[in-house]
This record gives C-alpha cells, sequence and structure tokens, in this order.
C-alpha cells in the first residue's frame, strides 16, 4: 500500500526520496527489517499470549533425550511467520502483480490448514490433529488455484530471447522477443536447459496442445502437495525446519530476482519472467519472518511452529520455485526436505513388507524421520541442526551454481 502511496507523492508532488520505492532493492530491504522487527519483538508477545492461552505442544513419549522438557512450550507459532511476511508484503509489494497475489492467497490457505490441524490437537485433544485427508485435499485444491492461474492468466508469461533478423532494406536488426504464454521449465546442469510440458500431451498431435493443462496442473499439484509435506516432517527439533527454510527461500530470493531482471537475464542467459522481480520484496519479508521467528525457535525453544508454519513454509518453498521455473531443482534445494519424506517412506514401506515377509516388522532407520534417527544414534539436537544446515547450504551453492554451469 506505501507504494502506491508514494507512487502517487512522486508523480504529483515531486517529494525528494519518494522515487526509492520504484526500486525493488529498496523495498526488498524495507521489507526484510519490517518483517524481522515484527517477528522478534512482537513474536515475543504472541509466545505470551499463546502461553497465557495454554496453547502448549502434547509431547509423546518416543525415548528421545530431552523431550520430556519440552511438553507445554507454546505452538502455533507459525502465526509469527505469517504475521510478519504478510504486513510487510501488504505495505511495499505491488498488490496487483499476479505473483504476489498468489503467494499471499498460499501463505493465507496452507496458515488455515496448519491452523486448523494445531487447534484439533491442542483444544480437542486428539494427537492425529486433521484427518491425513483433509490436509491432502486442502493441499490439492492449492495446487490446482496455482496450476489454472499460471497457465490461465494472462500475465503470467515468459519473454522470448532477441534475435537478429535482416530487414527489407538488408540491414541487420535485433528484434526484441515478445511476452508469450509458455509451459517451460528450466532443466539443471543441461546447456539447452529448457523443457516444455506440453511435449508429454502434444506427441498425440499437435491439436493436442491447448490440452496441455493436463499436464502442467497435476505437476504442480503434486509438487505443492509434495514440498508442504517435506516441510512438515521436518519440523521435529528445534530451528530445524525454520533455519532449513531460510536458506532455500534466500536461494530462490537470488533465483527471482535474476529471472525477473531483464539485464541479468540476458547476461546468464537464462529465462527472463516479466514481473517476477516482485517476488524478491515477497521473499525477502519471508526471510525475515523466518530469521526473526528462529530467534525464539532455536535450541532450546521458547516456541514450536506446528503445523500452521511448516505446511506454510512448504506451500510457499513450492510457489515459488514453480514461478521461477526452478521447480527440477527442488530435490537438490530442498534436499533436507527430500531426505526427510523418503526416510519416512523408506521406513514404512519396508516395515509393511517385512511384516507381511516375516511375520515381523523390520526398520530402516532407528527411528523417522532422519533427525530422529540421529538423536537416538546419541547426537545431541543442536549438532544435527547445524549439520543439517550446513548440508543445506552447499545444496544451495550447488543450485546458485546452475546459473552458469550447465
Amino acid at each position: 500500500m506505501l507504494y502506491y502511496l508514494f507512487e502517487y507523492l512522486e508523480k504529483h508532488y515531486q517529494i525528494p526520496g519518494a522515487g526509492l520505492f520504484q526500486f525493488i532493492t529498496f523495498r526488498a530491504a524495507i521489507a526484510v527489517l519490517f518483517s524481522l522487527i515484527i517477528a522478534t519483538v512482537y513474536g515475543k508477545r504472541i509466545i505470551l499470549f499463546l502461553r497465557r492461552k495454554q496453547i502448549g505442544e502434547t509431547v509423546r513419549d518416543l525415548g528421545l533425550e530431552g523431550q520430556k522438557q519440552k511438553a507445554g512450550t507454546p505452538t502455533m507459532g507459525g502465526l509469527i511467520i505469517i504475521i510478519a511476511t504478510l504486513i510487510p508484503v501488504l505495505l511495499f509489494a505491488k498488490l496487483d502483480n499476479i505473483y504476489i497475489i498468489l503467494l499471499i492467497i498460499t501463505t493465507i490457505w496452507m496458515g488455515i490448514i496448519g491452523f486448523v490441524d494445531d487447534y484439533i490437537k491442542i483444544f480437542k485433544k486428539d494427537k492425529e490433529g486433521l484427518k491425513g485427508r483433509f490436509k491432502i485435499m486442502g493441499q490439492v485444491v492449492l495446487g490446482l488455484i496455482v496450476g489454472a492461474t499460471l497457465y490461465f492468466h494472462p500475465q503470467v508469461t515468459m519473454k522470448e530471447a532477441n534475435r537478429t533478423v535482416i530487414t527489407e532494406n538488408y540491414t541487420v536488426a535485433v528484434k526484441s522477443g515478445d511476452e508469450i504464454k509458455s509451459t517451460k521449465t528450466t532443466v539443471p546442469f543441461f546447456k539447452n536447459n529448457e523443457l516444455d510440458y506440453s511435449v508429454f500431451i502434444t506427441w498425440a498431435g499437435e491439436g493436442m496442445l491447448s490440452y496441455a493443462w493436463l499436464i502442467f496442473i497435476p505437476i504442480i499439484i503434486i509438487i505443492v502437495t509434495a514440498v508442504s509435506n517435506g516441510a512438515n516432517l521436518t519440523d521435529g527439533i528445534d530451528g530445524l525446519a525454520a533455519g532449513t527454510s531460510a536458506i532455500i527461500v534466500f536461494a530462490l530470493g537470488i533465483f527471482a530476482f535474476v529471472s525477473g531482471n531483464i539485464i541479468f537475464s540476458d547476461y546468464l542467459d537464462i529465462m527472463f519472467i516479466p514481473r517476477a522481480g516482485e517476488l524478491v520484496v515477497f521473499i525477502a519479508a519471508f526471510l525475515g519472518a523466518l530469521v526473526g521467528f528462529l530467534w525464539y525457535n532455536a535450541f532450546p525453544a521458547q516456541v514450536f511452529m506446528g503445523d500452521t508454519g511448516s505446511l506454510t513454509i512448504g506451500g510457499v518453498i513450492a510457489v515459488i520455485a514453480i514461478i521461477v521455473r526452478k521447480e527440477l531443482l527442488i530435490p537438490v534445494l530442498c534436499g533436507i526436505f527430500f531426505a526427510e519424506s523418503i526416510s519416512v517412506m523408506l521406513q514404512v514401506g519396508y516395515f509393511k513388507y517385512t511384516k507381511k515377509k516375516f511375520g515381523e516388522g523390520r526398520r530402516v532407520f532407528l527411528m523417522a524421520p532422519l533427525h530422529h534417527h540421529y538423536q537416538k544414534k546419541g547426537y545431541h539436537e543442536s549438532k544435527i541442526v547445524t549439520r543439517f544446515w550446513i548440508i543445506g547450504i552447499l545444496l544451495a551453492i550447488v543450485c546458485i551454481v546452475t546459473l552458469k554451469v550447465r
């Protein structure tokens, strides 16, 4: 909202300094500062409120060291992340930008699903929370909204590369590329690194091109569901999900900046996505909120994010990656989420297989998700978290390097 105010002041009154709000980098810097202040200053008040209302974590006895001491720690702290993200975005972002609208919807939508899940666990005393099928249904509906918007909305485009042409006067001229609707995405590590999802249906004939949404939208649904669940599984020990997510979001911020900037995208020879630069403001606010939340969530945690936070984080990360056409990097960039999810699937699958074959269930890990396996091996949770962060940083660097190495 302040963006439009200062735009008006600059246009009509030429007030000194008002023009700064035209720069994405300035608004992103202000957004990250605001979100940090909101998360750290007002986050404390939210924690005290949660404590007064006795909105505390119910801890199941899994035989993990230090687990019982966490009983009663305030949960639903994801509200801090949501509030500290949305307020700066509403203040400093262009609210008519389709990508900002999508991310606001994602934040609120996933926040509501997570909030309902936490509410049932705490106030209804149901440890299972919201039934899994309803969670999946909510994620699928969000994926459907995101996929349909990205496919059909006229402002979601990519720009074709400029090309050299011969004019009627036999002179050489550079023709600017057009903005086009496209289902292309980026394939990492390859030189000709664009994959068009429509190829998975146009093999049946060129007339099938108009039905490419039948492929595109289900892929978006799968990505949104997988990443949000991966973030949810990662949220198991103090600071792990928040810190890992901050690293991922920082890398996505770099991708958004270069993809939405015509100069950098041309220099790096990557896809230019008009209007995607505005994502940097949202990402900056989101990053500040995560770091601010980490102030209270680092070991020993004063608050847990709950599903209110973890589902929201996963959903937002997935949608940003899809918008900047880097979703094929998710298994690497979100490698911690991926490993946590795989560990659970392996554990459950192998247990069921061995129980059916041998009459007793056997396990691949001492406990799943993966971070609990290392806890069972005797590692202190702060050491596990720090090492997972280091791995997350390495994975983020590998992803950023793909901008040039291909």
